[in-house]
């Protein structure tokens, strides 16, 4: 099932919401409870494996949307860079297979090891597996120095040397990251946030380009851990020319946002649910839109990638990158693990 994100889960001001929105959060709180308690319980009870080399995980405590995936490319990318043999670890969501399996960009598609893998495995050797201990292993017995989880904060089958919980930095009017603090499926929360961020080692802050750090409401908030920034950067020209966009992401009004910030002359933009396949019928008409303003498509990467072979060459990718805002701050939480 595909997971489309309620905007109202992130709403903090009670007179703000409108319509039924209260109710509703209002009847899913019970479960909410039950869910939270599960969750603690789990991780509790949980005893870790040791795969052999250290595992550093990029989590987050909300549902969708943080913006983990850019962070996991931008750790693997600098432990590259200081020599160390980096794999990635997902669990593939969207994808069927169940591992563990290496990803071979060649080889797989989106619906056998999901978008997110298939992204990175361009650059990095990746992993799935619904097991993560046993991809932890699979990677350290081929050659992992170092292991970048995907995700996997409340997973506590894995031994973490290092567990940074990302956090949606951008906010608009009554939007929060955590909402009003209320627990899945009442709020966007994975569990409460004090629980969440005891088992934090750092938590960064990921803004969107526009939004300068010392306007980043959320740096007073988070206290404790090592508190960490980055920007959520553009990392190609934007296509030239009106644009119809669309993402099927976990929040996909953000990637509306960000495309108009970056100067996209965007007429219209459709979103979709996270992860959401893309068939034909659904791509023609997308593209019957953009004719009807003269416009090409553009879309982010995540995306690009689950689309068939014959549309990739008729849509734009927009691929973003996280950029540190103290790489050194960074860079010796990784020293603290000898790497």
């Amino acid at each position: 099932m595909k997971l489309s994100t309620p905007q109202w889960w992130y709403v903090r001001d009670l007179s703000a919401r409108r319509g039924g929105m209260g109710t509703i959060r209002a009847v899913l709180t019970p479960i909410s409870w039950i869910w939270a308690a599960v969750t603690a319980r789990r991780i509790a009870r949980a005893t870790p494996v040791d795969p052999g080399v250290p595992v550093i995980c990029i989590g987050n405590v909300t549902v969708g949307g943080a913006g983990k995936t850019p962070v996991v490319r931008a750790t693997a990318e600098r432990l590259a860079a200081r020599g160390h043999a980096v794999h990635l670890l997902s669990r593939g969501y969207g994808g069927r297979l169940e591992g563990p399996v290496r990803v071979d960009p060649q080889r797989h598609a989106s619906t056998e090891v999901g978008d997110e893998p298939l992204m990175l495995a361009r650059e990095f050797p990746v992993w799935v597996a619904r097991d993560r201990a046993a991809g932890a292993k699979a990677a350290a017995q081929a050659g992992a120095q170092v292991i970048v989880m995907d995700d996997g904060h409340q997973n506590p089958s894995v031994k973490k040397a290092l567990s940074v919980v990302v956090v949606d930095g951008e906010t608009r009017n009554h939007e929060w990251p955590f909402g009003d603090g209320r627990v899945f499926p009442a709020g966007p929360m994975r569990e409460p946030l004090a629980a969440g961020l005891a088992r934090a080692d750092a938590v960064l802050i990921l803004l969107p380009a526009d939004l300068p750090q010392t306007e980043a409401g959320l740096i007073r908030l988070v206290a404790g851990p090592t508190l960490l920034t980055a920007h959520l950067t553009p990392a190609a020209a934007m296509p030239s020319g009106p644009q119809l966009g669309f993402a099927g992401v976990g929040k996909p009004w953000k990637v509306e946002r960000a495309l108009q910030a970056a100067g996209c002359e965007l007429v219209d933009f459709a979103p979709f649910p996270d992860h959401a396949a893309y068939d034909e019928p659904t791509l023609t008409r997308l593209a019957e839109r953009a004719k009807l303003f003269g416009a090409g498509l553009v879309t982010t990467e995540k995306d690009w990638v689950r689309l068939p072979p014959e549309w990739q060459s008729r849509v734009s990718p927009w691929p973003v990158r996280a950029e540190f805002d103290d790489p050194a701050a960074f860079d010796a939480l990784l020293a603290g693990l000898g790497l």
